[in-house]
């Protein structure tokens, strides 16, 4: 149980000032029963709350699959570049969500954004062993000899020796990469 302006004010859509606006007007129910002040309590997972009949979703954590455009940088925040964060409605931009993983500014593709640090871990840790797989696009047609320098796994041109990774053709200039690690090397 949790007090009701803290729970509504987690959403980002409302101040704790606002919520108790809100409370005083009548406009918030909880199972059906006006609020009788923000100090109520109320169950995250099992109450019905409402603010003028509309039902609010009020989960602890909360998870969006976004597809990332190029020219966003996959960071909460940048002061020179836009943010991923810069494409959701302004109170998701209010809960403290941030990207599990990253792309280049010029990559599109998944990212997943969450306030859930716990399951942003598990994904990025290269202790949990989550494999990453990316689509890219070449200029050259890759061969059996690329396959084989990724299962190697390579050194970069800085002296940066890579784990093995799975490469798949899939056409001309096409390939999955299947990488285990997760570094700012692979970037480039």
């Amino acid at each position: 149980m949790e007090r009701l302006d803290k729970i509504l004010s987690s959403t980002g859509r409302w101040s704790r000032k606002e919520v108790k606006e809100l409370i005083r007007m009548g406009r918030v129910t909880v199972d059906g029963v006006p609020a009788g002040s923000p100090e109520d309590k109320a169950n995250r997972n099992g109450s019905d709350i409402r603010v003028d009949g509309e039902r609010i979703p009020v989960d602890r954590y909360t998870y969006i699959m976004l597809h990332k455009p190029a020219g966003l940088v996959s960071a909460t925040e940048d002061p020179r570049e836009p943010t991923v964060l810069s494409l959701l409605p302004e109170h998701l931009q209010k809960i403290g969500l941030f990207p599990a993983g990253r792309l280049d500014k010029d990559t599109v593709g998944l990212l997943l954004l969450t306030n859930d640090g716990a399951i942003a871990h598990d994904l990025l840790s290269p202790k949990k062993h989550v494999d990453k797989t990316y689509l890219v696009r070449t200029e050259r047609d890759l061969d059996a000899a690329d396959v084989r320098a990724f299962q190697e796994g390579m050194t970069l041109a800085d002296g940066y020796r890579c784990l093995s990774a799975a490469l798949e053709l899939q056409g001309e200039g096409e390939a999955l990469v299947t990488l285990q690690e997760r570094n700012y090397h692979h970037n480039k």
